[in-house]
C-alpha cells in the first residue's frame, strides 16, 4: 500500500488495572504507518483503572478517554466508535495485547480481501499454572478450539467470526454497530449481521493478540456461565446459528445429571439398569482423564489443574445455556 489510512483504536474497559497499561503499550508500540487514535471507553471501575487511563491519555495525545456510564462492552464499544475519527476501527480490550505489526498487516488484508471485518488468533497465554491450564483449554479441541480464531494452525480465509477485528467503519455503521442488548457474545452477532448484509469476515493465523486469561476459578466459572447464557440468547434470536459445538456442553450437563441421578437411585433400589447410569459421569471423566494426559508443552502444576478447569468450562458454560437469560435481562 502506498498509503495507510488512519486507524482508530477502541478499547471497552473496566476494572483492568492489572493490564491496561501494557495493552496501551502494545498498540503504540505498533509502529503503524499511518495516524493513530486510541479510544478508551472506560467503565465505572472498582479499581484504579480509570485513573491510569487518565494518566495514559494525559502523556499522549493520540490517546483519549471517553465514559462508559453502564460499563457494558457493547456500549462501551459503540461509543469509542461514536468517537473514532478515521475510517478503520480496530477493536482491541484492556486485557490482550497486539502482536508486533498487527494492525499495518491487518489494513492491508482489508485491502487485500475487501472484507468488512479482519481477525486472527486468540494467543491465550498464562502467567500462573491455573491460567496456563486456562490459556491451554482456549486452544484445545477439547476445551474451545472448535473456532478457527483459537487454533493457530487454522488456514486464512473466510470465517465466520473472528476474535476482536479490524473494521471498515462504515460497515459498522450500515448494520447499526454492536448490539448493546446483548451484554455477551455482541462480537459474534456483530458479525452474522455483517455476513447477513453480504460482507466478508476474514481471518487471518498472520494476526495474533495476547491474551491474559482468568485467574481463578471463581472468575472462570463466572465467565464461562454468562457467556453461556448469552449465547443461548443469541441462539434464540438467530436459530440458524445453532450447531453441534454449542450444543456439546448443554448435553454434557443433561448426560451427566441425569446419569448422575439414575445411578443414585440404582444404589436405592438395587436395579441394575438404573446403576448403569453411572456410566454417563465416569465416561465423561474418562475423556477429560485422557485429554488431560495426552496435553502437550504444559508444565507438570499447570496439567494437574487442567481437569478442573475443563470440567469448569463445560459445565458452567453448559449449564449457563440451559439456564438462558432472566426474564428481564437485555
Amino acid at each position: 500500500m502506498s498509503a495507510y489510512p488512519g486507524v482508530s483504536v477502541v478499547m471497552p474497559i473496566l476494572n483492568e488495572e492489572r493490564h491496561l497499561a501494557a495493552a496501551v503499550g502494545q498498540i503504540l508500540e505498533q509502529d503503524y504507518p499511518g495516524d493513530l487514535q486510541v479510544i478508551m471507553a472506560v467503565g465505572p471501575s472498582t479499581d484504579r483503572t480509570h485513573q491510569i487511563a487518565d494518566g495514559l491519555a494525559a502523556a499522549d495525545d493520540r490517546l483519549q478517554v471517553v465514559d462508559n456510564p453502564t460499563g457494558r462492552t457493547p456500549a462501551g464499544l459503540n461509543l469509542g466508535i461514536a468517537a473514532a475519527k478515521y475510517d478503520i476501527v480496530a477493536r482491541v480490550d484492556g486485557h490482550g495485547e497486539l502482536t508486533d505489526g498487527y494492525l499495518k498487516r491487518a489494513v492491508e488484508l482489508l485491502d487485500e480481501t475487501g472484507a468488512a471485518n479482519v481477525g486472527g488468533v486468540m494467543d491465550a497465554k498464562g502467567r500462573t499454572p491455573f491460567e496456563e491450564a486456562v490459556a491451554y483449554a482456549y486452544t484445545s479441541r477439547l476445551g474451545l478450539g472448535g473456532s478457527k480464531f483459537h487454533l493457530e494452525e487454522s488456514p486464512a480465509g473466510p470465517a465466520d467470526t473472528v476474535f476482536l477485528g479490524v473494521f471498515r467503519k462504515q460497515a459498522l455503521l450500515d448494520v447499526g454497530c454492536f448490539d448493546e442488548t446483548l451484554h455477551r457474545a455482541q462480537d459474534w452477532e456483530l458479525n452474522y449481521r455483517l455476513r447477513q448484509r453480504g460482507e466478508l469476515i476474514w481471518f487471518s493465523p498472520e494476526l495474533k493478540v495476547t491474551y491474559r486469561p482468568r485467574s481463578t476459578v471463581r472468575a472462570l466459572a463466572a465467565q464461562f456461565y454468562n457467556t453461556g447464557k448469552w449465547r443461548r440468547e443469541v441462539v434464540r434470536r438467530h436459530a440458524d446459528t445453532a450447531n453441534a459445538r454449542y450444543l456439546a456442553a448443554p448435553v454434557a450437563v443433561i448426560g451427566i445429571g441425569a446419569g448422575s441421578a439414575a445411578g443414585l437411585a440404582g444404589l436405592i433400589t438395587n436395579k441394575l439398569i438404573l446403576k448403569s447410569g453411572w456410566l454417563a459421569p465416569l465416561g465423561y471423566l474418562l475423556v477429560i482423564i485422557a485429554g488431560t494426559a495426552t496435553a502437550k508443552g504444559l508444565s507438570p502444576e499447570a496439567r494437574t489443574r487442567l481437569p478442573l478447569v475443563l470440567i469448569i468450562m463445560h459445565l458452567a458454560w453448559g449449564l449457563g445455556f440451559l439456564v438462558g437469560l432472566d426474564r428481564d435481562a437485555g
